[in-house]
């Protein structure tokens, strides 16, 4: 047990991090942070209870807290903790039910929430057409509620839970816990119990508050492109009629009410809106009370879009007459996927074009953001470039999705446009090219090669416009391609014929590759971890290595593709920066299968940077030394079978002799089947992994008991055991020498005990 003291409004754990220990309040209160609701967990509340491996949700001090930290994995280490201590144990099963209903009575309260919203957005848009039907005014066309469904729910909680839950702690709590402290058996089952259905109920929390989320500016939004707007509108057009409109603003303040009640939007952007409708002039002439023109939403049906973006991006009407025609050359091809030499020569133009535009289209608006359409966004963001390439119901789809952009990024995780914005703005570093340059090698090298002078390179070093343009030019026009997955038919205009399936099933999101990457990590504890120095002279620790947890940053690029590239291992030359890898923002395939290839590529590519020109240099051991040593002899192995030999030498052809290729498709089966004790390696590709990739805790202990697996698992926590003890003693010394134990240094030694 750790005690850790905390100050208000410190995080204490965040939503995708590891579970790493279990926190007890001693003191204090911390709060429970969802989207849009948040729970006050107080004293001998539990911190990780509801949570398996991965944090759900955001916890931050609700005041300065004192917490007592147990290291529990699973209900052994929770039996051990509880183990003679009464106290103990009668604190943890009451916390657990509690927290149980807590949890129970959030999840009924957004359940309520979402229904009565659908309810509510459905009624008044019935009212909305009615209105226009008897003042025979045209309904504005309004696409949204054709994808607007009601929340259909997979974790569930069922009646009986809540009716159980309510009886326990309304009616019988002090008989339930005396029945379950009888035996330690009882006191585990019921926590665990407990713990489970919170978990399940927290998803479902997650579930309901992603659906408000999405959905909630169809009621009333920043962009405008809403009911309220309809009937804001509605109400001057019926105005202007002479019609009473007391039923239409009626029902305005009705959406504003409910708006206000249902505690999911941001307060000043509701004032705003409700405050032009309360000081509208209806006798005035001018279209809002601030001298405004209210925004003119564009029907993406009859919208000529490619002509829309070329205007944007500022081409004379001679330059856009032959891109319009270039374009429509390519629609009209009896096969767009040829690979005629004419066909071939004709996509290298319009590519060639395509990223011109992007450019000048991404210049413009990250200048000034207001200027962007919807029908821009789904230019930047997926290629999109006209209706005619990817049919009415997929442009309806895609216009719907960029008022929820946000669903596809993260702290970590980018679409392109949000991507390159940064790269703008200096916030993060352009990519390297082909040549494995970045870009201040890059323009090193135009000065070496005297393309370029040293007033030019210190110039080009701040210039945001040649930064972006190097990324677009070099990443962007490389991955783009390679993410497709077809490069000899590759274009890079969204096009039906790759949407094979709905728009929102094919949608790459954050949250699904967060639990993809999740996934990984679960089994694979170590993926991300590097050696970083840690020194602190004047307290005794000159030079330690220690580990630090660097999760990559994912790029969506714009396009339906099959593929995943792991780009960079690192953002720069320090090791304990971000990798990059990119994926397409839509596609059929299963990402849990993209996620394992691409992180099976970064932990070779990783382990090479690491090791410099040592890589396969056997003599210093590493996972890519110890693996080319074993392909490059394998016929010379007397541990592997003659049928062993075989498959590593049909693993080789298929590869093209690609080292890195047969590895990971070792590291996929080694986490998907080898994991689950399922045998798909020979020996020695096992004991290579078990050293350099070693799973983590739970399942090396599931393991253990198998002999193919016994010696090496034995081994590997002997060795485990050693650097931790040894950790301990120089953190003792640390200690008393005044030094802290910061967060950094409580990761490493976490680290040796996952």
């Amino acid at each position: 047990m750790e005690i850790i003291k905390v100050q208000r409004d410190q995080v204490i754990a965040r939503k995708n991090d590891k579970v790493k220990y279990w926190y007890l309040i001693q003191e204090g209160s911390v709060i429970q942070k969802f989207e849009f609701s948040e729970v006050r967990l107080e004293k001998n509340a539990i911190i990780g209870i509801l949570e398996k491996d991965i944090f759900l949700c955001d916890y931050v001090a609700g005041e300065d807290t004192v917490l007592a930290g147990f290291i529990c994995e699973n209900s052994t280490d929770l039996k051990n903790i509880l183990t003679g201590q009464e106290k103990i144990r009668n604190v943890f099963l009451r916390a657990a039910i509690e927290q149980r209903h807590q949890m129970l009575c959030l999840y009924s309260d957004l359940n309520n929430k979402a229904r009565q919203f659908h309810m509510f957005v459905e009624t008044v848009y019935n009212d909305y057409t009615t209105f226009c039907s008897k003042f025979k005014i045209e309904e504005q066309s309004f696409l949204r509620m054709e994808h607007f469904n009601p929340l259909e729910m997979h974790h569930k909680a069922e009646q009986w839970e809540v009716n159980n839950s309510i009886s326990i702690v309304k009616n019988y709590m002090q008989e339930y816990l005396q029945l379950m402290e009888k035996d330690d058996s009882l006191t585990v089952g019921a926590i665990m119990e407990a713990a489970a259905q919170i978990r399940r109920f927290t998803l479902g929390i997650g579930e309901m508050e992603a659906y408000l989320s999405y959905n909630k500016d169809i009621l009333v939004g920043e962009s405008g492109n809403d009911l309220f707007k309809l009937f804001f509108d509605l109400s001057i057009k019926t105005y202007a009629k002479k019609y009473n409109i007391e039923p239409v603003t009626k029902e305005i303040t009705l959406i504003a009410k409910v708006a206000e009640k249902l505690n999911i939007y941001n307060a000043r952007m509701l004032a705003r809106r409700f405050n032009e409708f309360k000081n509208y002039d209806y006798d005035g002439t001018s279209d809002s009370a601030n001298g405004e023109t209210p925004r003119k939403e564009i029907d993406i049906t009859t919208e000529d879009c490619l002509n829309h973006i070329l205007e944007y991006a500022g081409y004379k009407d001679d330059d856009s007459e032959m891109i319009c025609k270039l374009v429509e050359e390519y629609q009209n091809m009896p096969d767009m996927t040829s690979t005629s030499n004419e066909a071939y020569a004709l996509r290298k133009k319009l590519t060639t074009v395509y990223y011109d535009i992007y450019y000048k289209v991404f210049i413009r608006a990250v200048k000034d953001e207001s200027t962007l359409t919807p029908i821009l966004e789904m230019f930047l963001n997926f290629g999109f470039m006209d209706l005619s390439f990817v049919g009415e119901e997929h442009a309806k789809a895609l216009y719907e999705l960029t008022a929820h952009l946000d669903i596809c990024s993260s702290d970590h995780i980018y679409t392109i446009y949000e991507w390159l914005k940064c790269v703008y703005r200096g916030e993060k570093q352009a990519s390297k090219n082909e040549f494995d340059m970045d870009y201040p090698a890059y323009l090193a090298d135009l000065k070496k090669s005297g393309e370029i002078t040293q007033e030019q390179l210190v110039e080009y070093q701040q210039d945001k416009e040649k930064r972006v343009e190097f990324e677009i030019k070099n990443m962007f026009t490389s991955v783009n391609k390679i993410t497709y997955g077809k490069i000899t038919t590759f274009c890079p205009i969204l096009n039906k014929m790759d949407l094979i399936n709905a728009i929102d099933k094919m949608l790459v999101t954050a949250e699904k590759l967060e639990n993809a990457l999740n996934e990984i990590r679960k089994v694979d504890y170590s993926v991300f971890y590097r050696e970083v120095l840690f020194a602190d002279p004047d307290k005794g620790i000159n030079y330690e290595r220690i580990m630090k947890e660097v999760i990559p940053d994912i790029i969506l690029m714009p396009n339906a593709g099959s593929r995943v590239t792991m780009w960079q291992e690192t953002e720069g030359v320090k090791n304990d920066t971000p990798g990059r890898i990119m994926f397409p923002i839509f596609t059929a395939l299963d990402l849990d299968d993209l996620m394992l290839g691409a992180i099976g590529w970064f932990r070779w590519e990783m382990c090479r940077k690491i090791q410099g020109i040592h890589w396969n240099d056997v003599r210093e051991k590493s996972l890519t030394a110890e693996y080319c040593t074993y392909i490059q002899f394998y016929r010379k192995n007397h541990e592997l079978s003659a049928d062993a030999k075989e498959k590593i030498k049909n693993a080789l052809a298929r590869a093209k002799n690609n080292y890195r290729e047969v590895f990971v498709k070792d590291y996929v089966s080694w986490i998907k089947f080898e994991s689950k004790g399922s045998f798909r390696l020979n020996k020695v590709s096992r004991d290579i992994l078990i050293r350099y990739c070693p799973f983590a805790k739970a399942v090396r202990n599931e393991l253990k008991a198998n002999p193919l697996y016994q010696a090496s698992i034995s081994k590997f926590d002997v060795e485990t055991a050693k650097k931790l003890q040894r950790y301990n003693s120089i953190y003792d010394k640390y200690e008393k020498a005044g030094g802290v134990i910061t967060p950094e240094l409580k990761e490493n030694l976490l680290f040796y005990q996952m």
